[in-house]
């Protein structure tokens, strides 16, 4: 039946984990670990990968491989990222820009990334990037290693994230995402992560529609109220796509918890994002298609009225819609654009086996027969 849904994957990445790229080498080791620590061990074993592949420089193709190739995903976005614990941020804005040039009608765009704690060059860089990715919007992380040490800074905060607000809006971008909840190694967070800074800046900037990214994977109650009282706020399920196919009941806890406040309108606030190459992105998507509620929970769900079964239509908004109404995106024109391209697969075909589209696709196929 996938066939018949057209999937946005709302967050995907071209990680560089090669050690190299350890800029702050004890943090981004520690980030690099717990990253191959949530996806290793699958419980359907094609979608293992050995160390040696899993921490190394993932390149923009590979990506798009296996998005569009091994997984039944139409279109994507691309997010580089700022964490500079690594010299080129973890996922570079170059590859974001190679993704959305040579594939424009499968990557439909990328967000920029900066560090507001760089103060003028946030600013600047952001220009630079508007220029060169024409962005979708803003990805930010809560701490900083600009300084060769972390640092912390809020979402609400005047001197230090309002001026990256407003630059860019002036520059044309409406969309902030923020990477909450789930800590980048073992370094002092405060309350960095918690996603209670983000009301002050919904509601400085009504113009700008804010993600919270990851949202729920903690401070779940939190996350509910917010999506409640705020219309420009929205939460990322990347990394709820691995407990879905993992526990389908914590999923499921999560997701009823989202909705607990503001009922089953908050589905139409959810964006669906795989964060390949942080796992496979086929699985659960296969997964969530055949998801559904457990009744007993249900029972108890909702605080102020009974929540529904997710329905095939909450499903749709969920894999694409969503996004595509808050980012103006036509998902008609978009399903039309990719017909015949070099990715397009004929209703009803099979699917490459897991990572034998990658470049290391002959060290996976090694790296299995050894532990056949």
């Amino acid at each position: 039946m996938l066939d018949d849904l057209f999937v946005l994957d709302a967050v995907t990445h071209a990680y560089n984990f090669d050690s190299a790229n350890y800029a702050v080498h004890r943090d981004a080791k520690l980030i690099a670990d717990l990253s191959y620590f949530m996806a290793r061990n699958p419980p359907d074993r094609r979608y293992a990968l050995p160390g040696e592949v899993y921490l190394s420089d993932w390149s923009a193709e590979d990506v798009a491989n296996l998005v569009f190739r091994e997984s039944p995903t139409d279109i994507a976005v691309m997010h580089p990222l700022p964490i500079s614990a690594f010299h080129d941020g973890l996922v570079s804005v170059e590859k974001a820009a190679e993704a959305v040039s040579r594939w424009p009608n499968r990557f439909i765009g990328a967000y920029a990334a900066v560090d507001p704690l760089t103060g003028v060059s946030a600013v600047r860089e952001l220009e630079r990037q508007a220029q060169l990715l024409n962005p979708l919007g803003v990805k930010l992380y809560p701490n900083s290693w600009a300084t060769g040490q972390v640092a912390l800074w809020r979402m609400d905060d005047p001197k230090v994230a309002f001026p990256v607000y407003e630059k860019a809006l002036e520059l044309g971008i409406r969309h902030v995402a923020v990477h909450k909840a789930v800590p980048i190694g073992s370094v002092p967070v405060g309350d960095s992560y918690s996603p209670s800074d983000i009301e002050g800046a919904a509601a400085a900037f009504p113009d700008l529609s804010f993600e919270i990214v990851h949202g729920g994977m903690a401070f779940l109650d939190e996350t509910a109220w917010l999506l409640s009282r705020f219309d420009n706020i929205y939460v990322n399920m990347e990394i709820q796509n691995i407990i879905l196919e993992r526990r389908p009941r914590a999923f499921a806890e999560i997701l009823l918890g989202l909705a607990r406040i503001g009922g089953k309108r908050m589905f139409r606030k959810l964006f669906w994002g795989s964060g390949t190459t942080l796992y496979h992105p086929r699985p659960a998507l296969e997964a969530f298609l055949e998801f559904e509620f457990p009744e007993d929970l249900l029972d108890r769900a909702g605080l102020f009225a009974a929540l529904p079964q997710l329905t095939l239509e909450d499903k749709k908004g969920i894999l694409g819609g969503n996004y595509a109404r808050v980012h103006g995106i036509d998902l008609d024109a978009a399903r039309k654009a990719v017909i015949g391209d070099e990715f397009w697969r004929e209703p009803g075909a099979g699917l490459p086996e897991p990572y034998s589209t990658i470049s290391h696709a002959a060290t996976v196929d090694s790296w299995r027969a050894a532990r056949a």
